[in-house]
């Protein structure tokens, strides 16, 4: 019984620590360079607009509380545009409506928060520093008030607008994604087929009903709950996997080629072996990409104008100027089932294999349904 007790008093101590996965320092970073630039810009905006009355006023403390969330959080469903303007946007209004009613601020915080929350949330905007924009409202009623309705225009939806600009561009320049990813859009090969990894069988419907069911609807959107899935169900498929290793399929008689090697020579490789993909090596088999047959027909259709003539683009093209360089790569003691979520996305047909930094083998597609079709036969 002590035992019991003692596990139950442990899980309660755990509960009141940090419930999220830990942060890269990268990340973190990330972020607070976001938020840095893009309150700098909202100060600047406001004291443009109002030099006397920046700082409380047109500055106010709510658009941290945003900024927390479109760059520390931009894959919330709390954090994206719609809920971030529309909803510190309704938030003033109701708060400047609410204080023309009541002046008492006993009355007027708690009733502007929770209207405020009420039609965040029949409108489908619920944005949590919307709260904080109706009780700033109420509390600075004597200053607010007189600006009137336009306040929660300007500078509460012009300052948000700027803000969530801000962070799309701040996102994709640092490779995240914001806003989030919609369920059915095109894939990186522009066709509607989800990738490979995240084709589960699932509708958007059907997906937003399990949201629903575990009251999670504000936590994760329909397109991030499927890629989670697929992610879950691709590692749970690694764990039935035999005890291979990447050094038990990978091709070690291996076709390479230089970095100065001219394209017309790669494309001659290609064409000879049947290959799908050629790594690039230097000096004592020193590891520096891989160039694929993709990247080689990219190559070949910016030589072509739009127009349909042959530019001068392309005819000095070496391997170094193809090659990806930037891939997963594996050791030979590296279990196969680590390498089933690079080799089924869309854009690694190989996985090269390295011994420090030289190349011993590669691990194409081709060699992984090999070894996965014969482990099923067993």
């Amino acid at each position: 019984m002590r035992i019991l007790v003692d596990r139950a008093g442990h899980s309660r101590l755990r509960a009141l620590g940090p419930s999220t996965a830990a942060v890269p320092a990268t990340e973190a970073l990330r972020a607070g360079i976001g938020a840095l630039i893009g309150l700098a810009a909202a100060a600047g905006l406001a004291f443009t607009m109002a030099p006397d009355l920046w700082l409380g006023i047109y500055l106010i403390a709510p658009f941290g509380a945003t900024s927390v969330l479109i760059f520390a959080a931009p894959n919330s469903p709390l954090a994206q545009p719609w809920p971030a303007v529309v909803g510190n946007t309704l938030s003033a209004l109701v708060a400047l409506l609410v204080c023309r009613l009541a002046g008492d601020p006993l009355i007027a915080v708690p009733v502007s928060v929770g209207a405020a929350i009420m039609m965040m949330a029949l409108c489908r905007a619920t944005h949590p520093p919307g709260g904080a924009v109706a009780m700033t409202v109420a509390i600075g009623a004597d200053r607010i008030a007189p600006l009137g309705l336009g306040f929660a225009f300007m500078p509460v939806a012009a300052g948000t607008a700027l803000l969530v600009g801000i962070a799309v561009i701040y996102a994709h320049a640092t490779g995240r994604r914001y806003p989030f990813r919609q369920f059915g859009e095109a894939n990186p090969n522009g066709t509607a087929d989800p990738p490979p990894p995240e084709r589960l069988g699932l509708t958007e419907d059907e997906l937003s009903r399990i949201l629903v069911r575990y009251n999670q609807s504000l936590n994760l959107g329909v397109e991030d709950l499927a890629r989670l899935l697929a992610a879950a169900e691709m590692q749970a498929a690694s764990h039935r996997t035999k005890a291979q290793t990447a050094g038990d399929i990978m091709s070690r008689d291996l076709v390479t080629v230089a970095p100065d090697t001219p394209m017309l020579d790669i494309a001659a490789l290609f064409s000879r072996h049947g290959f799908t993909s050629l790594p690039v090596v230097g000096p004592e088999g020193r590891y520096l990409g891989v160039i694929f047959q993709l990247h080689l027909i990219a190559r070949a259709h910016a030589r072509f104008r739009p127009d349909g003539r042959l530019s001068r683009v392309g005819h000095d093209l070496r391997a170094a100027d193809v090659m990806g360089d930037r891939l997963p790569t594996a050791r030979p003691d590296t279990p196969i089932a680590a390498l089933l979520p690079p080799l089924a996305s869309s854009d690694t047909d190989a996985v090269p294999v390295l011994e420090g930094d030289r190349i011993v083998g590669i691990v194409t597609r081709t060699d992984l349904v090999a070894a996965l079709a014969r482990e099923s036969l067993r």
